[in-house]
C-alpha cells in the first residue's frame, strides 16, 4: 500500500540504529542472548539531583502547556550554560527548546532549506542528517573522510564540495559515530573557507560536548566573531546527563532563525514536556563536574574496548577523543567468506555479527562511510568483554 503514501515518506530511510535495535529485540524475544552495542544510550541512570528537580515540579503542579520555545527560566539556564561552557552570548530570542536535539535539527532544516539547496555532510555523519535534509527537499552532499585523517574534513575538501547551490554545512563534534573532535584551529581553518561563501549557514551539533577525554578541548564554530551570525549551535541533555528519554534539546541561533523555528514548532509539537523542562533547568545550572563520573567511566571503557578490538586481526581503530563509540575500519573482511557467509560490505559485516556472534552493531553505510561499523561502549564492562570475545570467535570461522 506504499503507493498511497507520499513520495516524501517513501524516500525516507529508516534510522539504522533504531532498526538494528528493533532486530536485536526480536531476536531476544525469540530466545537469543543478544548483546546490544548499537544504540547511543548511556547505561547510567539520570542523576538524583535532576530527578529530584522533576519530582519537585510534579509536586508544584507543573502540568500546563509550555511556551513553544521553552520556559523563560530554562532559556536563561541555557544562556548561562552557553556563556559558562562555550563563551557564547545569546539572548532569549535566540534560544528555542525542542523535543530532543533531533527535532532541533529538523526545525533548522525546514526553515532554511528550499528545494534543491545543498547541505555539506562530512562523512561519517550521524544517521539522521541525510534524511532530515531530504525531508526538507534539500540535497545531501557527502564529503568522504577516512580513519587515516581521524575522520575529519579538511579545508580543501570543504572548498571542493561547495557549489552555487550550497546552503548549509552540518557536522558534529565530538562526532557520532567516530568520536573525533575538531580543534579550535581546525574549525578556524574551515571558517576561513566559509568566509568566501557568505550564503552558507553552519549547523554545529554539540550533543556530546561534555563526553570529552581531554585530548582536544571542545570548541564551537560560533565562538568566531565572523561566524556567530551564520552558526546554529545544537545541544541537549540526552547523552552527557543520561536523559535520553526526557527528550529535551535546544539551539542557540541568529534571532531570525530562532523565530522561524519557533513558528514551525508552534504548528507541529508546540512546547516540550513541562516536567522535563523543569528538570533540565537544574541539569544545566549545576556544574558539569557533577556528571564527570560518567565521563570517567566511559574513558575506562574506551581503553578496554580499544584494547580488545586491536587484538582482532582485520580491525583498524582510531582512538576516539569523545562520545562513546568506536568506529573501526573493517574493509579487511570485505570479499571474505566466513562460516559460509560472504561479506561484501559493512552492512553484511554488521548482520553477520548479529547472526553469528549475537552482537548488535551498526553498519557504517548508515553514516555515509561504508568502510566501518559503529560499536557503542555505553554498556557495562562485562558486556563489552563478552561481546568482543564473541566477535573474535565468530570471525575466526
Amino acid at each position: 500500500m506504499s503507493e498511497r503514501l507520499s513520495e516524501r515518506i517513501n524516500n525516507v530511510t529508516p534510522s539504522a540504529t533504531l532498526e538494528m535495535a528493533a532486530k536485536a529485540r526480536e531476536l531476544r524475544a525469540a530466545g537469543k542472548d543478544i548483546i546490544g552495542l548499537s544504540l547511543g544510550e548511556p547505561d547510567f541512570n539520570t542523576p538524583d539531583y535532576i530527578k529530584e528537580a522533576a519530582i519537585q515540579a510534579v509536586n508544584e503542579d507543573y502540568n500546563s502547556y509550555t511556551p513553544v520555545d521553552g520556559y523563560v527560566e530554562l532559556k536563561d539556564a541555557i544562556i548561562t550554560k552557553f556563556d559558562r561552557d562555550n563563551g557564547l552570548r545569546y539572548e532569549r530570542s535566540q534560544i528555542v527548546v525542542s523535543t530532543g536535539a533531533k527535532q532541533s535539527l529538523y526545525n533548522v532544516a525546514q526553515v532554511i532549506l528550499n528545494k534543491g539547496d545543498e547541505v555539506i555532510l562530512p562523512c561519517p555523519y550521524w544517521v539522521s542528517y541525510s534524511d532530515i535534509v531530504k525531508l526538507a527537499d534539500g540535497v545531501p552532499v557527502e564529503v568522504p573522510t577516512s580513519i587515516d585523517n581521524d575522520f575529519k574534513m579538511t579545508p580543501e575538501q570543504l572548498e571542493a564540495a561547495i557549489s552555487p547551490k550550497t546552503k548549509m554545512l552540518w557536522y558534529s563534534s565530538p562526532c557520532n559515530p567516530s568520536g573525533s573532535i575538531y580543534s579550535k584551529e581546525e574549525l578556524r581553518a574551515l571558517a576561513d573557507v566559509l568566509q568566501k561563501h557568505p550564503q552558507i549557514i553552519v549547523v554545529s551539533d554539540e550533543i556530546y560536548e561534555h563526553i570529552n577525554y581531554g585530548v582536544t578541548a571542545h570548541a564551537s564554530m560560533a565562538e568566531f566573531e565572523d561566524m556567530y551570525e551564520r552558526t546554529v549551535t545544537v545541544n541537549g541533555v540526552a547523552k552527557a546527563f543520561a536523559m535520553t528519554g526526557w527528550r529535551i534539546g535546544y539551539i542557540g541561533a541568529p534571532s531570525y532563525i530562532a523565530r522561524a523555528c519557533n513558528k514551525l514548532q508552534g504548528q507541529v509539537t508546540s512546547g516540550a514536556n513541562c516536567i522535563a523542562q523543569r528538570a533540565v533547568i537544574t541539569a544545566l545550572t549545576e556544574s558539569p563536574s557533577r556528571i564527570s563520573y560518567m565521563v570517567d567511566e566511559f574513558k575506562v571503557r574506551r581503553s578496554l574496548i580499544l584494547g580488545l578490538l586491536n587484538g582482532i586481526d582485520g580491525f583498524k581503530c582510531n582512538s576516539p577523543e569523545g562520545a562513546f563509540y568506536v568506529y573501526p575500519d573493517v574493509t579487511a573482511y570485505f570479499g571474505k567468506t566466513i562460516n559460509g557467509v560472504t561479506i561484501n560490505n559493512a552492512s553484511d559485516f554488521a548482520m553477520y555479527l548479529l547472526e553469528h556472534a549475537n552482537v548488535a552493531t551498526v553498519t557504517g553505510d548508515a553514516f555515509g562511510n561504508g568502510a566501518s561499523i559503529r560499536i557503542s561502549y555505553a554498556a557495562a564492562e562485562k558486556e563489552i568483554r563478552e561481546a568482543i570475545k564473541r566477535i573474535k570467535n565468530a570471525l575466526a570461522g
